[in-house]
């Protein structure tokens, strides 16, 4: 049986089962361990399953922020210095990643036990046990109206995939790679590949690729 929600419903009920249940309703996310570091030097390290693709040319991704009415770590290192990067994560610390989004007064790497990286004289931190690192440089943010979400826009300078996640016309086996989804505030996956489909064409039967 199907259960029906209006958004007088959504706007009354409990704002923790509202934000449990709005957070569920996109499926799957990404999840993204974004590493910063700010002028002084102090790392940081926090959980994002709002990372998106924005285009391939020139390569550029979108992470959205809540409202900056509180302190952001990540937002304002970026906007500090411009840099941060992308780490998937894998199962071997899925839970340091969780636990990445508790408020620690110093790096968070340091308290949750994953070892900075720096490559290629890049001036944010990637996390090292991570299959997929991308580094990143600020393009530009913008403030939504409606809500007061930040937007911002990043520009794709570096990325170091595992081998043997990568296939020969340039896509991920995120599979083989372990890469962890999320869905909604703190439930964790792992993919289960269904197929990967030729690109469709009118009249043309699908094929597995």
């Amino acid at each position: 049986m199907m259960r029906h929600f209006d958004k007088a419903f959504i706007l009354e009920v409990e704002s923790s089962f509202r934000r449990e249940f709005v957070n569920c309703l996109s499926g799957y996310k990404s999840l993204n361990l974004i590493g910063t570091k700010n002028s002084l030097g102090v790392s940081n390290l926090s959980p994002f399953s709002q990372v998106f693709h924005i285009g391939a040319t020139p390569p550029l991704v979108g992470i959205l922020f809540r409202p900056h009415s509180v302190e952001r770590h990540t937002l304002e290192n970026i906007l500090e210095t411009g840099y941060f990067t992308l780490n998937h994560v894998t199962e071997d610390f899925y839970r340091e990643a969780h636990q990445s989004a508790a408020r620690y007064s110093g790096s968070e790497f340091d308290a949750i036990g994953l070892e900075e990286e720096y490559l290629e004289d890049f001036f944010a931190p990637f996390v090292a046990k991570s299959r997929v690192k991308v580094g990143c440089r600020f393009v530009e943010s913008q403030t939504l109206k409606f809500n007061g979400t930040e937007l911002l826009i990043g520009g794709i300078e570096h990325v170091w995939v595992d081998e043997k996640g990568l296939r020969t016309d340039g896509s991920l086996d995120l599979n083989a790679l372990g890469t962890v989804t999320v869905s909604g505030l703190d439930e964790y996956h792992l993919g289960t590949k269904l197929a990967r489909l030729s690109y469709p064409k009118p009249g043309k039967e699908l094929e597995e690729i």
